[in-house]
């Protein structure tokens, strides 16, 4: 019976493939206020200023492709059972052959109906205004905005209270409620967080390892030393 590894993460790992993190350091998104494009408000007020965001950021991901540290994660699913918990709304963990990946916060690569949140289609192309589902209502991107419910956080933490081992990779661990998921992760069980400036306490979690390096730096080291031990 192969070990459960279950891994979070986040900006850090897409950052490395040339993905821009929405957020700049002075908290705008590409030079636009949070309000105005990743919340339903915004999309409400000014529905093709915000379609063209997404659009932008669409555009930009089929430019770019996955690096050697998701390349590594996906190694691992010859020797464990791998769950991906990703924040991340690209779809490198998928491109690079990593086979169970849960998206909290949607999917750039997919646009749904904005009366029926169940009707999911794959996009590649720009989404415009006028561009209806079947309901005959406008699409919207695939995303989880500000204020929203997350849906698969439910399956997320279940997957996590089965882990035998947890990664935390590229991800602060500063935003709800992705950030709680490491609460429901079995006591004592192996942690590694990797990331340039990690926020956690290594104090308040028992077999954390802490690597304070970039993704493409730090997940090979750690995904060889769970290779040599499961082997």
């Amino acid at each position: 019976m192969k070990k459960n590894i279950v891994i979070l993460t986040g900006a850090g790992i897409s950052a490395e493939s040339g993905i821009k993190t929405f957020r700049d350091a002075d908290g705008l998104w590409e030079g636009h206020d949070i309000m105005e494009v990743a919340t339903p408000q915004g999309f409400y007020k000014n529905p093709e200023l915000v379609l063209e965001f997404y659009n932008q950021r669409r555009r930009q991901l089929l430019t770019v492709k996955p690096n050697s540290a998701h390349y590594a994660l996906a190694s691992l699913q010859d020797y464990y059972n791998v769950h991906i918990i990703t924040q991340n709304v690209d779809n490198l963990h998928e491109s690079s052959g990593n086979k169970q990946v849960t998206h909290l916060h949607g999917e750039l690569l997919k646009a749904r109906s904005t009366v029926d949140e169940r009707l999911v289609y794959p996009i590649e192309k720009d989404i415009l205004l006028g561009d209806l589902c079947e309901k005959k209502t406008q699409l919207r991107p695939h995303i989880v905005w500000f204020g929203e419910d997350v849906p698969l956080m439910d399956k997320a933490i279940n997957i996590t209270k089965n882990a035998d081992i947890l990664l935390i990779i590229g991800t602060s661990m500063q935003v709800y409620p992705a950030a709680g998921l490491i609460d429901y992760a079995p006591n004592n069980i192996p942690i590694y967080f990797i990331d340039p400036n990690p926020k956690v306490n290594k104090n308040d979690y028992n077999n954390l390892t802490i690597l304070s390096e970039s993704a493409t730096k730090g997940v090979p080291k750690v995904v060889k030393h769970l290779i040599g031990i499961a082997l």
